[in-house]
């Protein structure tokens, strides 16, 4: 199995949506750009969110056994993906990569 790196890349913010749909809430979201987590043999690392873990468990996990090129070379890496969590307030964007064997 591959050991998956997963980088917080940039959140976008949409506060029409949110003024027009969400409730008020005081905290949503703790990840912030640049924080990164890594995969061990494709399970949740520690400290990673569980909303944006269900977003990207599926990549993580082929990404973990070896297997990319998703969609037919949608990336430049082909052992990578980018993938949001699916908040859709507040998504992150998540770039996901293989930087090697577990031991």
């Amino acid at each position: 199995m591959n050991k998956v790196r997963i980088t917080a890349m940039r959140q976008t913010v949409y506060p029409d949506l949110m003024a027009k749909f969400e409730n008020p809430i005081e905290h949503a979201c703790e990840v912030r750009e640049g924080q990164q987590w890594v995969s061990v043999d494709g399970q949740q690392p520690d400290g990673m969110c569980l909303s944006a873990w269900l977003s990207m468990r599926e990549f993580v996990e082929s990404l973990a056994r070896g297997e990319g090129n998703f969609y037919n070379g949608w990336m430049r890496n082909p052992m990578s993906a980018m993938i949001s969590c699916n908040d859709g307030f507040r998504p992150f964007s998540f770039y996901l990569e293989v930087i090697g064997p577990t031991p």
